[in-house]
């Protein structure tokens, strides 16, 4: 079995699946990033596959970026020009090379949190 990365987000100021994000997959190599994958949530907060699916898989540290500002823009919960939370980074590693691994993100406009999903 090989490793993979699947990820979803959930608003939780409005209790429902955030649809419609975008994600970028970085490759982070000490100062150097390299995009490795773009896509889009769908109307159940997730991705349509994995994000880095097991033929691409490689252990190491990664970075997800969530485009979260349009969303929150989009849904009415933001309207500022500055946003408190706009693009959400998170970064993380993983090492086991035959593991799923899930990264979440739990958003409200002025709160985000993750964790190692299942």
């Amino acid at each position: 079995m090989a490793g993979y990365l699947t990820t979803h987000v959930l608003d939780t100021a409005r209790g429902c699946p955030a649809e419609g994000i975008t994600i970028a997959l970085y490759r982070v190599s000490g100062n150097s990033h390299r995009k490795i994958a773009e896509t889009v949530t769908n109307d159940d907060g997730r991705t349509d596959a994995p994000i880095l699916p097991a033929e691409q898989f490689e252990t190491g540290t990664y970075e997800l970026v969530f485009f979260a500002g349009d969303y929150l823009r989009r849904t009415g919960q933001a309207n500022e020009e500055i946003l408190f939370l706009d693009q959400v980074p998170i970064r993380f590693g993983m090492s086991d090379p035959d593991a799923h691994y899930h990264v979440p993100l739990l958003l409200s406009p002025f709160g985000m949190s993750t964790y190692r999903g299942s």
